[in-house]
């Protein structure tokens, strides 16, 4: 049975099987980019929350009336580590206008705490141990962050490290 079906395969034209692997290529790039032009929820309203953890009950609601920037990191992430001494500094510059809302999704509370004393974070954080604005914002990786315009509408989606105090973010955000 395999025999005959290899040597009918050695019979097909090079050019059809050229033909044939192009039409699976287009047909695999259409069905993997099947979501869209811009990132889910981009667009929409942000989903609110209330993470409560040994320190402090943070609500993002509380935070409308400025434009927020919500980080999800967590404290072994390289990357958040990266990007944090310029998402504080962009804090500082533009407290007046923006608040930063950085959500740890450590599993561990010690490695939270360790990592907040290690690296005098000075923002508003809070632990979300049990991850569930991660999961209402559909993170899976870190760090994620969404920009939230003055109404509560996701403008929008950064996955990856950021140099918040580029001129480009500083002027985007004050536009908003």
């Amino acid at each position: 049975m395999w025999n005959s079906f290899i040597i009918r395969i050695m019979r097909v034209s090079p050019k059809k099987i050229g033909c044939w692997a192009g039409l699976l290529l287009v047909f695999l790039l259409a069905w993997g980019c099947d979501r869209g032009i811009q990132p889910a929820l981009v667009g929409g309203p942000a989903p609110d929350f209330t993470v409560r953890d040994a320190d402090r009950s943070v609500s993002l609601h509380d935070l409308r009336g400025k434009v927020i920037v919500l980080n999800f990191w967590a404290s072994n992430c390289a990357p958040c580590i990266e990007e944090l001494p310029s998402l504080i500094a962009m804090q500082s510059r533009m407290k007046d206008h923006v608040n930063v809302l950085a959500v740890s999704l450590d599993q561990d509370d010690n490695a939270y705490h360790r990592f907040l004393r290690e690296h005098d974070i000075n923002l508003l954080t809070v632990h979300d141990s049990e991850q569930k604005s991660g999961l209402l914002y559909k993170t899976d990786g870190y760090p994620e962050t969404f920009i939230i315009d003055t109404r509560g509408v996701i403008r929008r989606k950064f996955i990856g490290a950021v140099e918040w105090t580029r001129p480009d973010i500083l002027q985007y955000l004050q536009q908003l």
